[in-house]
């Protein structure tokens, strides 16, 4: 089997049901884990020993980063889980991971996401730098598409 090289993401977009919803230049939490349950059983000559099997499955929550623009969807969105309208603010989505060329390398579609964390830019007007915004994902499921 021919060794494939590894894939060099530039920027990620994000999609909620068909609306590009952003792009960023981060994105760290695709992933999931199980709980570890230990159990103690009998070997076979009779010993004690300790099984451990998966226990509960734990979806880590997604979080993007951006340079700060004027578009404020990010931050309404948000709005909509603040004011205790979680049920509208739930989506589906995609995040999709790009190279510097804009070509499509990977995809993840999560289900019944919502904004759990925003944050705004650590500014500090003596450094030349872009101001980053942060936003975490909170979801129920995904998978990586391709």
């Amino acid at each position: 089997m021919p060794q494939k090289n590894p894939l060099i993401g530039a920027w990620f977009s994000l999609e909620f049901q068909g609306q590009i919803a952003g792009a960023f230049q981060e994105c760290s939490g695709l992933g999931s884990e199980n709980e570890v349950v230990e159990y103690k059983a009998s070997g076979e000559k009779g010993e004690f020993v300790i099984k451990k099997v998966p226990g509960r499955l734990k979806w880590n929550n997604i979080t993007l980063k951006r340079g700060i623009t004027d578009s404020m969807d990010m931050w309404k969105w948000r709005k909509l889980v603040e004011q205790g309208n979680v049920d509208s603010a739930r989506k589906n989505g995609t995040i999709t991971m790009y190279n510097t060329d804009g070509t499509a390398l990977a995809k993840w579609n999560f289900v019944n996401a919502w904004p759990s964390r925003i944050s705004g830019p650590n500014a500090n007007a003596s450094e030349n730098a872009v101001a980053i915004e942060e936003l975490e994902i909170t979801h129920e499921g995904y998978e990586r598409v391709s």
